[in-house]
C-alpha cells in the first residue's frame, strides 16, 4: 500500500509519524519518548489542512517546522492559526513570517483585559479521513515542542471521532467569532506591537487611546440584545419613556451611543438633538468621547458644565447642576428630541426631577446599574409604568468576560421561616428582621463560613445586605466581637459617616459594610470581592442587583465569592427564579443541573449548594413544578378574581404552568365556580389547544387571531388573502388533524358559541405579545406574502400552513415529523432544526451538528440519505442560482417545561456558503438577518 502511495505521490509518504494514524498516545518530551516536534513535523508533511490553535507563537518554534511548514505551503496546504496577545509572549515577525513565508491565515484576539485562549492544539485534516489532532500543553515555542515538560495527547478521527469532531466545531466557532481578528503584517504590525507592548507591561495602559470604534458594527452579544428589547418597546408598544438597566462595567453609555446612531439613521431631518445628563464631569467628558467614537464624528456635542457652555446646543452633555432653574427656562420643553440620563436611580432627587419635568422629548432613555431607590421604591415604578425596557441578562455578560467570575455557596442556617407571615409576594420585613436580630446561633454559622470560604477574613472586602436596621447593626456588632471590622449603614447613616465607611472598605481599613436599602446609593466599590445575602428574596431582579455589586473586574479580585444562607422556606417562596437568572435554564433543565451540581455555568462561575440547602432548593422547586389544578383553584379562589393577567400578577406564577397536562385557564374557573355557563359541545378538546398559542410573539399575528376570535368575526371568505393565511394557521394550530371539518370557513364558524376559549385566547394573546422581545421582520421579495416574520416563534402546525403544506386532502401537520420540507408552489426548503436533539443536555456529540459559527453564520447537517451530487443535494448548493429559497426554523430543545413540542424561531432567508461531505451534508449558510443576540449566546458552540 506503501508503494502504491508512493508511486502516486512520489516523496509525500517518506516521512510518516511514528504514532500510527489511527491511535491515540500521550507525548511528554521525556528522552524515551517522542518528540512533540518531530511529530508535528511528520503530520505536516501529510496533512491536507492544518488548523493551530495557540495562547502564543515563538519565533524559534516557527523555526523548528520551518521546512515542513514551507512543504505544506508548496503543496498548497490551507494552514489556519489563531492566536493571542496574551502577556505580550507572542513574537511579531513570528506571526509575520508565518503569513508570508508559509501562506497562513492568522487570526489574533488583542483582548488585554482578560484572555479566555488558554488552549494549545494542532488539528490535521487529511482526504482520506485519517485525520489526527494533539491537544495539550505546547505553545508554538521551541522549548513546548523540544525539550519542555510538555503533555500532549494525539487524537485520532479512528479512535476518537466524537472528540475531532468537536475540535473543529469548536475551531471553526472561534475562526468565525469577530473577537479573532484576521493579522496582516502590512496593515496589522503596529496595532500589535503596541497590544503586545501593553499586555507585557512595557506600556502604561493610560498611554493607550481607548478605542471603541469596533462597537459600531459589532457590540457586545448582551448590548445588542438589550438594543433590540429596546428597539421592541418604541416601536411594537409604542413607549417612548424607557429604563435601561445594566450592571456597571458593562457599557451603558456605548448602549446608548449606539441607540442614538440607529435614531440617526432612522431621522429623515439629520441627526435629532440631544441632551446627555450625569452628574460628574468624568462621566460627561467620557460619555462625550464614546458618542463621537460610535459617530465616528471628532467634533460631535458641547459640553455645559462648571465654565464650559454650549455654542449651538445641539447635543449637549451637561451635568445636572448646571441645568438650573435660569438655564431651563431659556430652553423650550419640546428643544431636545432625546434625552439621556445616566444613573437615573438618582432622578427623585430635585435636581434630575426639575429636568425629567421641564422637557417633552421624542425618546427619554434612562441608564441605572440599580433602579432601586433608598426608600425601597423602584424608579421604574415612579416614572416608568412599572416597566423596565431592558435589563442585562448576567449570562451574558459572563459569557463575555465583562464582569467578575462568582463562586456561589448556599449555606443552610437552620432558620424555619415557615411560620412568617406572606404578604404581596414575600415575607413580612419586620418579621424576617426580628427573627434573624439577635440569633447568635446563624450569625455565628456566618462568621464560620467567611472564615471557612474566604483565603484571607481580614483582607476581604465584603458587603452583607440585611432586611432591617436592627438586623445590620446586630450583624455589625457581632462581627466586631469575632475580630471582624465591620460597620452597619441605613437611611439614617449620616452622610458624612457613609461616606466614611465607603472610604475604609476600599482602602481595607474595615472588612464588612452591613446596609439595608442602600444598593444603589453610593455603594459601588469595584473592590468588593465577598457579598453575604442575609435575607431571602423572592425577586429575580433584587437578587441581580446584590450581585452585582460585586462583579465588577478589578486586576486583583479573580473572583467574587457569594455566601446566601438558606433557610426552610414557605411554600410560596420561589427559589427557581435567583438560579434561574443564574444559569439561564429552564425549569425543568434547573433541577437537573441542580441534581448534577451545575455541570455547565459560564467559565470560571461556581454554584455550590452545600449540604441541606440542597435538598431544601430542590424540594421547593419541585413543588413549583408539580402545582395541581386543585392548587390552581384554590390559589384562583384565593384572589378572587376571573381575569388571567391579574392572576399571573398577583400569584407571579408563568402562564404555561396553567397548561400542563389538560389544564386551561377556563377549566380553572369552572371549577373554581367563577363561569357558570354550560359547558359548550366540544370546548374541552378545544381548550388542549390553547397552550399552542403561548409562543405567539409578532403583534401582526396576534391582531389577526383576535379579530378572527371576536364576537362578529367576518367569514373566511370574506377575508383579504394575508388574513385568509392567518385564519389558516389559526385553524391548524387547533385542529391539526382538520377536525372532521370539510373547509375552513366551517371551522372557523364552529368557534362563535365557544365563548369561554375565545375569551381565553384573546387573554392569552393579550399576555403572551406583551412579554415578546425580539423585533419581528417581515419576509421580502418572493416570499413577501408568506405570513411569517423573521425572529418570531411558531408550531408545526403555523409553519405547514402558512407555507402552504397543510391543506384539506392533503398533508395534516399531525402527520408531520420530517425536519425538511419542500415546498413546489413557493420554491422553498424549510429546514426544522433542534438543537438539542437528546433530551438530556450532557450528550458529549449531539451539540456539534447543527449550531452557530457566529451571528450570520449557521453550520447545519443533512439528513443521512443526503448526497452532495443528489437532486436534493444539488438544490441546496445550487439555489440562489436556480431562483430556490431557503428558510431556516430552529429550536433549541424538543419539548418545553410543561412537556409540550417547543414551538421552532425563524432565523429567516439563507443563503449556501459552503459543505462538507455527504450523507450527510454539512452544509454552512449564510443568514440574511443576525440571530438574536439571546438566541446566539444558546447556539453557539462557543458564545462570543
Amino acid at each position: 500500500m506503501l508503494a502504491l502511495a508512493e508511486r502516486e505521490a512520489p516523496g509525500a509518504y517518506a516521512i510518516r509519524p511514528l504514532t500510527p494514524l489511527s491511535e491515540t498516545s500521550l507525548l511528554t518530551n521525556s528522552p524515551e519518548d517522542l518528540s512533540l516536534g518531530s511529530e508535528l513535523r511528520a503530520e505536516l508533511a501529510t496533512a491536507d489542512r492544518i488548523d493551530l490553535l495557540c495562547a502564543f507563537v515563538k519565533w524559534y518554534g516557527i523555526r523548528v517546522l520551518e521546512d515542513s511548514l514551507r512543504a505544506a505551503k508548496e503543496r498548497g496546504v490551507p494552514i489556519r492559526v489563531i492566536t493571542t496577545t496574551y502577556m505580550g509572549a507572542t513574537d511579531r515577525h513570528a506571526l509575520d513570517r508565518l503569513v508570508r513565508d508559509f501562506g497562513a491565515t492568522v487570526k489574533v484576539n488583542y483582548e488585554i483585559r482578560s484572555t479566555r485562549l488558554h488552549a494549545k492544539a494542532w488539528l490535521f485534516r487529511r482526504r482520506t479521513g485519517f485525520d489526527t489532532a494533539y491537544v495539550g500543553s505546547s505553545n508554538l515555542s521551541r522549548a513546548a515542542l523540544l525539550d519542555g515538560l510538555e503533555w500532549n495527547v494525539r487524537l485520532s478521527s479512528v479512535a476518537t471521532p466524537a472528540v475531532l469532531d468537536k475540535f473543529e466545531a469548536t475551531f471553526d466557532a472561534y475562526w468565525n467569532d469577530t473577537a479573532f481578528e484576521t493579522y496582516d503584517p502590512d496593515l496589522h504590525g503596529e496595532r500589535l506591537d503596541g497590544a503586545l507592548a501593553q499586555a507585557g507591561g512595557t506600556t502604561p495602559t493610560t498611554d493607550l487611546r481607548i478605542n471603541l470604534s469596533g462597537l459600531e458594527v459589532r457590540p457586545f452579544p448582551h448590548q445588542r440584545d438589550m438594543l433590540e428589547r429596546l428597539s421592541v418597546e418604541r416601536e411594537l408598544r409604542g413607549r417612548h419613556r424607557n429604563l435601561l438597566v445594566a450592571a456597571t462595567g458593562t457599557g451603558k453609555t456605548v448602549m446608548a451611543a449606539l441607540d442614538y446612531r440607529r435614531l440617526c439613521k432612522e431621522s429623515a431631518g439629520g441627526r435629532p438633538r440631544l441632551l446627555f445628563v450625569a452628574h460628574r464631569k468624568e462621566i460627561l467628558k467620557q460619555s462625550l468621547r464614546t458618542y463621537r467614537e460610535v459617530l465616528d464624528d471628532a467634533s460631535y456635542g458641547e459640553l455645559l458644565y462648571g465654565g464650559a457652555d454650549p455654542r449651538e446646543w445641539n447635543h449637549v452633555f451637561a451635568s445636572v447642576q448646571s441645568l438650573n432653574v435660569q438655564r431651563l427656562e431659556q430652553l423650550a420643553p419640546d428643544h431636545f428630541d432625546v434625552i439621556v440620563i445616566d444613573e437615573f436611580h438618582h432622578a427623585t432627587a430635585s435636581t434630575y426631577r426639575r429636568v425629567i419635568d421641564h422637557f417633552t422629548p421624542g425618546e427619554l432613555l434612562g441608564l441605572t446599574a440599580t433602579p432601586e431607590r433608598m426608600d425601597g421604591l423602584n424608579v421604574q415604578d415612579e416614572f416608568f409604568e412599572g416597566r423596565i425596557a431592558a435589563e442585562m441578562r448576567l449570562w451574558e455578560a459572563l459569557e463575555n468576560d465583562l464582569l467578575c467570575p462568582f463562586h456561589y455557596f448556599g449555606i443552610p442556617d437552620g432558620t424555619d421561616l415557615t411560620n412568617l407571615n406572606w404578604q404581596k409576594g414575600s415575607y413580612a420585613d419586620q418579621e424576617l428582621g426580628n427573627l434573624f436580630t439577635g440569633h447568635t446561633a446563624r450569625a455565628r454559622i456566618i462568621v464560620k463560613q467567611i472564615r471557612d470560604k474566604v483565603s484571607d477574613p481580614g483582607a476581604m472586602r465584603a458587603l452583607g445586605f440585611c432586611v432591617t436596621k436592627a438586623h445590620a447593626h446586630f450583624m455589625a456588632e457581632y462581627f466586631r466581637k469575632a475580630d471582624l471590622r465591620a460597620v452597619a449603614l441605613d437611611s439614617d447613616s449620616p452622610a458624612d459617616a457613609r461616606a466614611r465607611a465607603l472610604s475604609d472598605l476600599r482602602d481595607g481599613r474595615i472588612q464588612v459594610i452591613f446596609s439595608v436599602d442602600l444598593f444603589n446609593e453610593g455603594l459601588d466599590i469595584p473592590d468588593v470581592d465577598t457579598l453575604l445575602l442575609l435575607r431571602p428574596t423572592n425577586s429575580a431582579t433584587v437578587f441581580l442587583q446584590q450581585l452585582g455589586r460585586g462583579l465588577r473586574r478589578t486586576e486583583t479580585k479573580p473572583v467574587l465569592t457569594v455566601l446566601d444562607f438558606i433557610g426552610q422556606h414557605r411554600a410560596e417562596f420561589r427559589f427557581e427564579e435567583q438560579f434561574r437568572a443564574l444559569t439561564n435554564l429552564s425549569r425543568n433543565r434547573l433541577v437537573e443541573h441542580i441534581e448534577r451540581d451545575f455541570p455547565q455555568l459560564p467559565s470560571g462561575c461556581q454554584i455550590i449548594l452545600e449540604g441541606k440547602s440542597k435538598e431544601l432548593v430542590l424540594d421547593n422547586i419541585r413543588t413549583q413544578l408539580g402545582a395541581t389544578v386543585k392548587t390552581l383553584v384554590k390559589e384562583v379562589k384565593e384572589y378572587s378574581t376571573p381575569r388571567l393577567a391579574d392572576y399571573l400578577q398577583e400569584s407571579r406564577r408563568e402562564i404555561k404552568e396553567l397548561y400542563k397536562s389538560a389544564n386551561s385557564w377556563t377549566t380553572v374557573l369552572r371549577r373554581a365556580g367563577m363561569i357558570t355557563e354550560a359547558v359548550p359541545p366540544g370546548e374541552t378538546a378545544l381548550l388542549k389547544r390553547v397552550h399552542a398559542f403561548l409562543h405567539v410573539d409578532d403583534p401582526e399575528r396576534a391582531q389577526a387571531y383576535l379579530r378572527l376570535l371576536e364576537d362578529d368575526a367576518p367569514p373566511y371568505e370574506a377575508l383579504g388573502s394575508t388574513d385568509q393565511a392567518y385564519a389558516r394557521m389559526l385553524f391548524f394550530n387547533l385542529w391539526d388533524n382538520a377536525g372532521g371539518f370539510t373547509s375552513f370557513e366551517e371551522g372557523l364558524a364552529s368557534l362563535h358559541p365557544q365563548r369561554a376559549l375565545r375569551d381565553e385566547l384573546r387573554q392569552v394573546l393579550a399576555h403572551v405579545i406583551e412579554q415578546a422581545d425580539h423585533f419581528p421582520i417581515a419576509l421580502s421579495g418572493p416570499l413577501s406574502q408568506v405570513p411569517l416574520k423573521v425572529h418570531s416563534a411558531y408550531n408545526r402546525s403555523e409553519i405547514l400552513a402558512a407555507l402552504g403544506v397543510a391543506r384539506f386532502g392533503g398533508q395534516m401537520p399531525r402527520s408531520f415529523a420530517q425536519g425538511v420540507q419542500w415546498v413546489e408552489e413557493l420554491q422553498t426548503d424549510a429546514l426544522l432544526i433542534t438543537l438539542e436533539k437528546d433530551e438530556k443536555d450532557f450528550s458529549p456529540t449531539v451539540r456539534y451538528k447543527d449550531y452557530a459559527l457566529n451571528p450570520t453564520l449557521f453550520h447545519w447537517e443533512s439528513q443521512n440519505s443526503t448526497a452532495a451530487d443528489s437532486r436534493t443535494g444539488l438544490r441546496y448548493r445550487q439555489h440562489a442560482r436556480r431562483g430556490s429559497h431557503v428558510l431556516l426554523f430552529m429550536r433549541r430543545y424538543k419539548n418545553t417545561d410543561i412537556g409540550k413540542p417547543q414551538p421552532w424561531m425563524l432565523l429567516g432567508p439563507a443563503t449556501y456558503a459552503q459543505h462538507t461531505g455527504s450523507k450527510p451534508m454539512a452544509i454552512t449558510w449564510q443568514l440574511e438577518h443576525p440571530l438574536p443576540a439571546d438566541v446566539w449566546t444558546y447556539s453557539a458552540i462557543q458564545a462570543s
